[in-house]
């Protein structure tokens, strides 16, 4: 094989690991074959995520049937700016608004919360992330139902002073 034709492959093989990290929530892939190692990194900032506009969803009840996806309105009369800090999923996952099936949530709009209490928990691959608040203040809106899949940067939670 020439150096030429080795190059071409490569470029294939990171665009294509690039692209799992992209579909996923990994931050980091690593492959060998023989002799050649390449391995993949991306770093997630809260900071740079975009900004998504969605609707509220309803209250979702346990029983209830999945929900339609949500989608960015077509009217940008109908976008409407919420008062606070949106507190946002650092990644793709389940949001859970409690610890346990039939247990007590951890926040119903209206609670005072501490900076760091756990606001919902997200699970990605089987791991149960605890998503905190970033500062004292009071829940003014719930965005997400329990057991919704969630994206990464999507609005779960507003936090007023």
């Amino acid at each position: 094989m020439s150096d030429d034709k080795n190059k071409n492959i490569d470029a294939d093989l990171v665009r294509s690991l690039a692209d799992i990290l992209n579909d996923t929530d990994l931050t980091e892939i690593e492959v060998e074959r023989g002799d050649l190692k390449i391995k993949v990194k991306r770093e997630i900032t809260v900071a740079a995520a975009p900004i998504q506009y969605a609707a509220a969803p309803a209250a979702v009840a346990h029983a209830a049937p999945a929900a339609a996806p949500l989608s960015m309105p077509s009217d940008p009369a109908t976008i409407v700016a919420r008062a606070g800090e949106e507190v946002k999923s650092p990644m793709v996952g389940t949001a859970y608004l409690q610890p346990a099936p039939g247990a007590d949530p951890f926040i119903k709009v209206g609670d005072k919360v501490k900076k760091g209490q756990t606001l919902v928990i997200v699970e990605a691959m089987k791991t149960m992330n605890p998503i905190q608040s970033p500062r004292d203040g009071v829940v003014t809106e719930i965005l997400v139902g329990d057991a919704q899949p969630v994206e990464f940067g999507e609005a779960l939670v507003v936090l007023e002073a």
